[in-house]
């Protein structure tokens, strides 16, 4: 089953916990945006409450405990057996933080609206404002669905296999860094921005596109990878669209927020 779902399958589907994953990083919960208007019986689900645990030196959104996200997730209406669709209107870039999570936290059946809300308003497909009645599910986590690197994993991956950077280029060639204190990227680490993942209309590029283009940035089958971003969220869209190439890869949930945690690790620019 192919991680992701389009408007016209979602639309036809029965029975599914639909949530809504936007959210401003570094600005005000989206809330607001969800009261606006969101997918019939979608719920909301924040990314700095419910998907991550708080800041501080494991990274700005650090992987919560299981207690926690199990709570939340049940909370949200998630339960073991209910199939997930989670969406937003970033081309999936904070959707896959959520697949992602709750993928390692054992849910077997998550799918990413692909093209996410604006794919599903250009369909001409129904938006409400009410807010839905939600029962709580009997979501079980249980971590380690899917694989993850510490820091010290990345430095080695970085150096014996393929870890990519899913920031921009300028944050990657330190240049710029609007939200960590110190600028730059893990050495060894290889430069592929999650915009390169997708379409200009947001949704993934096919497969075969995706295989291509990580092959030409060293990952093909049998190769070790890995991805980062600044603090775990971007770098799960990395994740998804190995997935969706047939490449399987480990997440660094500090991504870099952790790494400049410690003084004492490198800092690689240019």
């Amino acid at each position: 089953m192919s991680p992701l779902i389009s408007p016209a399958e979602l639309a036809a589907l029965d029975g599914v916990t639909v949530l809504d994953a936007r959210s401003r990083l570094g600005g005000p919960p989206a809330i607001g945006l969800y009261r606006e208007g969101h997918l019939p019986g979608a719920v909301y689900c924040d990314v700095d409450a419910d998907l991550a645990a708080p800041p501080g030196p494991g990274g700005r959104h650090p992987l919560p405990d299981a207690g926690p996200f199990e709570a939340a997730m049940r909370r949200l209406g998630v339960g073991n057996a209910r199939p997930v669709v989670v969406y937003d209107d970033a081309s999936s870039t904070i959707a896959a933080r959520a697949w992602w999570t709750l993928r390692y936290f054992g849910h077997q059946d998550v799918r990413v609206l692909d093209g996410g809300l604006p794919a599903w308003v250009a369909a001409g497909l129904p938006t409400v404002t009410e807010f839905p009645e939600v029962e709580p599910g009997d979501f079980t986590a249980k971590p380690g669905g899917m694989p993850m690197l510490t820091a010290d994993e990345a430095a080695a991956l970085a150096a014996e296999g393929v870890l990519l950077d899913a920031r921009a280029a300028e944050r990657y060639r330190g240049e710029t860094e609007p939200i960590d204190p110190v600028a730059g990227h893990i050495p060894g680490a290889v430069s592929a921005p999650t915009v390169g993942n997708v379409g200009p209309d947001g949704r993934f590029l096919p497969p075969e596109e995706l295989r291509a283009r990580f092959a030409g940035l060293g990952v093909s089958d049998g190769v070790r990878a890995g991805a980062y971003c600044g603090s775990g969220v971007t770098a799960a869209h990395q994740v998804l669209a190995l997935e969706l190439a047939g490449l399987p890869a480990a997440l660094y949930v500090g991504s870099w927020s952790n790494w400049v945690a410690d003084p004492t690790r490198p800092v690689a620019t240019g």
